[in-house]
Formats: C-alpha cells, structure tokens, sequence
C-alpha cells in the first residue's frame, strides 16, 4: 500500500483556477433589448394572413409587441393554420422565434436565418419576389412587422415600372428562338439545374429544359 504524504501544489493550484472560471459571468454591457423575465398580461398584436404556394392553406401570423424604455420590441410569435399536417413545424417556429424575441439582445439575425433556408424542390415566385422556402416568407411577415411598428425604418424603393422582369432566356421554342421566363409564370426553379423551368404535370414535377431533363413523381 502505497501512501501519500504531501499534496502536490499543481493539482491545488489547478483546482483554484477551475473555480475562479466557473464563477466568471461575462455581460452584454450595451444589449439592444434586456431578456424579458414574465410576460405582461396585456400587450400590442398584429395579425397577418400569409397565402405561400408552399402550403396548401393560409397561415395567420400573429407578433405581439411591448413598448420598453421608449423602444417597441418583440415579445412573441404565434404561426396558426387549419391545415394539422404541418402544425408540428408551426409550434416549433412558434417556440423557438418567440424565445429569440424573449430572450435575444437583438434578435433581428432571425431574418436572414429563416430567409437561408432553402426548399428542396425549388422556390416560389410571388407578387414579383422569388421566394426559397416557406421560412423565407416568415421572414418578411417579421420584417413588414418590424417596419409596421417602427422597430426598422422602411428603405426607400423606386417603383419597378416593369412586372414582367427577365430571369432567364437560355430556354429556346419551337421555332428556335429564345423564350423569356418572366416571374409570374408557371414555373418554378429546378433543383437540378437551377433555372426557372419546373413545371408541374400531371403530379409530377418536370423541367422543360432538353438538357437536363429533371423529373420527379409522387408516390
């Protein structure tokens, strides 16, 4: 039996170092917004009707907002439908953006998190704005919130005199002449070959374009 008689200086002194990091808190000396420790009884809302070609029914957005230190922020979220298929992913972005509002120093980063997310059978053109997923719309919902309650200022836009912008003219007809896909067609952009010539027929999804030929069937 082998018996230790003197401690060894390095173990202690390792020890009062683990314990000196274990009590260090580093704060946030100029945070945009402080964590929200209870939730008023009574605050501010507006509602939001998002109709997404990602979905197959509407979907009401809900963001509640407070007035703290003479500033609007964020408090809450809520992301409702009718259709129960998907109301899983809604309570999820329901939980996780409204602890972000709650407990973030300045929760704006969620708007380009959710505008990154893209959807593996091709975006969406609405109203003129190529869309990647269903998160990428969420995302704008939250900003026209932030620039309807003046937590952002609106960027001043000229007006687009011409709805029908050119995405790409590399497709050619039948006559052998180009053919322009503008942003309000049928189509949508093809995960294969990354040009607007998805097209749906017939339950399938199937690129127009000869050379790659892309196609993909519900089962």
């Amino acid at each position: 039996m082998i018996k230790i008689s003197q401690k060894d200086p390095n173990i202690s002194q390792i020890k009062s170092k683990q314990k000196k990091s274990s009590t260090k808190v580093i704060k946030n000396k100029n945070p945009l917004y402080q964590p929200i420790e209870t939730r008023p009884e009574v605050v501010n809302a507006k509602v939001y009707k998002l109709k997404s070609a990602f979905v197959k029914n509407s979907v009401f957005v809900t963001l509640s907002y407070i007035s703290e230190n003479n500033l609007i922020r964020p408090i809450e979220i809520f992301i409702n439908s009718k259709d129960l298929t998907r109301a899983p992913e809604y309570v999820v972005l329901t939980r996780l953006i409204s602890a972000i509002f709650r407990r973030s120093s300045d929760p704006m980063f969620i708007l380009e998190e959710l505008q990154g997310i893209f959807d593996p059978n091709g975006g969406s053109f609405k109203e003129g704005k190529y869309y990647h997923s269903f998160y990428g719309e969420i995302a704008e919902v939250i900003e026209r919130f932030f620039f309807d309650v003046k937590i952002l200022d609106k960027p001043n836009k000229h007006p687009i005199e011409d709805n029908g912008y050119v995405i790409n003219s590399k497709m050619n007809n039948e006559n052998g002449n180009k053919t322009n896909f503008v942003e309000n067609s049928p189509f949508r952009i093809c995960p294969e070959c990354s040009n607007p010539t998805l097209k749906m027929e017939n339950g399938c999804d199937n690129c127009v374009d000869p050379d790659c030929g892309y196609s993909k069937c519900d089962k």
